[in-house]
This record gives C-alpha cells, structure tokens and sequence, in this order.
C-alpha cells in the first residue's frame, strides 16, 4: 500500500510496464502534456501572446518552488539546465577565489558540478580536490575534507551513481565552519526527498527537472542565499531587469534588476513549450506533498529491494549510505552487473544497461504491483 496510493492513472505508462528509472528520467504526468500540447498551438496565434505572458509562468514556477521547497518565491530563478546554475555559481564565486584555493568535489559525480569548476580552477589558479567515500560513508568523507583553505563545496544530495545519501546539515555547517561556499547539485533527489533548505543553508543550489520533478526537459531550479542575489549574473537576459514588462520603453535600458535571484534566470525565460509542463507537474507535487511522495517510494524501494535480494538466488550489494528518494544501488566493484533476466527471468527489457552501479529508483507511485510487468531500470 502506497501513502498516496496508485497514481498510475496520471501518468501514460502501459498496463504491462513498471517504471523503475527516474534516476534516467521521469515520466511525464498527462496532465503535463495536455498543457503542453495546448502552449504549442498558442504559438499559431501570436497576436494573442501578451506582455504578462512572458512572465506570468516563470513566476507561477517561483512560488511553487518556494512553497515546495523553502527560501520564497524570491529565492528561486527559472533555468535551463542543472550546469547553467552550477556554471553561474562558478562565475559569482570565482573573484571570491585566489591562487592557492582549494575547491572540493565528489569523486564520480555527474560532470554538471564538476566542469565549471575545472574551469574556474585554471582561470583563478585554485586547486580541485576530489573525496571519496570510506566504506559507503559520504557524510564523513565530505566533512572530513572541508578544511581551511577548502572554499567552494560542490556536492550532492545523494550520489547520482547509486543513490548513497548525504546529510546536508552536517556538510552545510562543515562549510560555514570554515567559511566556505556551499554549491548543490540535487537533481537525484528534489521532488523525491525531504530537505530542510534552513537547516543546510547552501550558497547555491540546483536541479534538473526533467527527473524527480516530472517537468519537461530544458527546465530547472536553482536557489540563490540571499547574500549572493546582487552578484553578477551569468547572462544578462533583458527579462530580468526592472520595467521589463513595460514593452514600450524597452528601448530605455534599465540598470536595475528585478528582485530576489531573477537576475540568475536563464533568457527566453517562459519557453511555452515547456514551463506550462512544469507548473502542472509542480502543482501535482504541492497536492502529493514531497514527505508523502519520498514515503511513498519508501514503501516502493522496500518493495524492489525484496524482488532484487530473492529472484534467481541473487542478493545486490546495497550501499551502506542510507539511500536517499527510495535509490537502491549497488556499487560497481562488489558482483559482476547481472542482466535483469538474471534478477527477474520474466522481464522482458532494462533500460540504460551500461552503467556499471545498477540503479533502480520507483518514480512516482504509479502502481503498487510490479508482479507480470516488464521492468524498466537502469
């Protein structure tokens, strides 16, 4: 029994297949593409597109997030991509760094927190740390590095290879000890997992919303602390200045920008082929409630774990790290990678079977049973 109970129904997925990959990507709610559908034939009459409507959705985005996740509507701008938020992190901290500087990164995280800090790293002389886990254990390893001399953090909620969690609180006041700026990337975990915005006061924070949000892909968050929304943004988008709406005085170039971090929003900001999906999965996650969605896949992942420690004899290597949005991982070194019809003999396909650490991450509590279907993981 889920603790929102089967919502296969919103979602388009054949009787016949249990989802097991939004790791990879999330499902797309119906009512998502219906709204999508319906923006993509308004761009046949332009003439009926009006100034609000180039902001309307974005702010609509914005007061979801901050109801969802914390840090108010102003806390939140509109990106495309999880390294365009880690990329204009990189740039507003980047005068902040001298030669010397140590910036610390977690070993085989995705490339989107670790590119731009290569990069800021070369121009600014700094040096780039990696840490590894010791016996699973994310938590201890991170806190244990940031020392001083340590002034950015890059890291995530859990790790995106195998869903190892990290508690965020204890690293967030490992930075601060320190002084130094914490930057998240939790696209493996937003929309799936609890988290206490206040508690882990991060600098910057960022996600993809094409996985655990159920938005469409080419939409992201990312929140700014408030000590950091007057810094330079990555690109300077006209939207984001003051009297921006006001299309008849365009040509008189404001040097204001517009309050809280939507000078960080990315340009074209209110793409109608993909805000008006993401508002509609975002209202579906505030009816859901991310502590009853991250229960409800609880129940999901103690399910999964049952079917992958007793079909065909074979038990998975967990991670010790206590998983985070119902991940159940296994690390890449423990047992050879077993095809799923050594797991599941009656499955018909899995998806993504080149990764190493298998993956398989419930998405939203579209069924309860599993049993006949095909399954999809990764």
């Amino acid at each position: 029994m889920f603790a929102i109970g089967s919502q296969r129904r919103l979602f388009d997925i054949p009787e016949g297949v249990a989802y097991f990959n939004t790791a990879y990507s999330g499902p797309q709610l119906n009512a998502s593409r219906d709204r999508l559908f319906l923006a993509a034939g308004a761009k046949s009459h332009p003439w009926d597109r009006l100034p609000a409507d180039f902001f309307d959705d974005a702010e609509r985005v914005r007061v979801l997030a901050g109801d969802l996740f914390g840090g108010g509507a102003d806390g939140w701008a509109v990106i495309p991509a999880a390294s365009y938020g880690v990329s204009t992190a990189a740039r507003v901290l980047e005068p902040t760094l001298k030669s010397g500087d140590r910036i610390l990164v977690m070993s085989d995280e995705f490339p989107s927190n670790v590119l731009p800090w290569l990069s800021t790293a070369r121009a600014r002389g700094c040096e780039v740390i990696t840490t590894a886990p010791v016996d699973g254990d994310w938590t201890t390893a991170v806190v244990a590095a940031v020392r001083p001399g340590v002034r950015v953090v890059a890291a995530c909620h859990c790790h995106w290879t195998n869903g190892a969690g990290i508690d965020l609180a204890a690293v967030g006041a490992a930075c601060r000890a320190v002084g130094a700026a914490l930057v998240l990337d939790v696209t493996q975990s937003l929309g799936a997992a609890p988290l206490d915005l206040a508690a882990v006061d991060p600098d910057f924070l960022v996600a993809a919303g094409y996985k655990w949000l159920l938005s469409p892909y080419g939409m992201g968050l990312m929140y700014v602390a408030p000590r950091w929304r007057g810094a330079r943004p990555l690109e300077e988008t006209w939207l984001a200045r003051d009297g921006a709406d006001d299309f008849a005085s365009l040509v008189h170039t404001s040097d204001r920008y517009r309050p809280g971090a939507r000078r960080f929003d990315g340009g074209e900001t209110c793409v109608t082929t993909v805000l008006p999906g993401a508002i509609a999965a975002l209202e579906q996650l505030s009816h859901w409630g991310v502590a009853r969605v991250a229960a409800s896949r609880a129940i999901s992942g103690s399910n999964s774990r049952r079917t992958s420690s007793t079909s065909s004899g074979l038990v998975m290597a967990l991670t010790r790290s206590r998983p985070v949005a119902a991940w159940i991982g296994r690390g890449p070194t423990k047992v050879p990678l077993p095809t799923w019809r050594q797991i599941r003999p009656s499955a018909s396909r899995i998806s993504s079977p080149s990764r190493k650490p298998l993956r398989l991450t419930p998405s939203s509590p579209a069924s309860s049973r599993s049993g006949g279907r095909r399954l999809c993981a990764g």
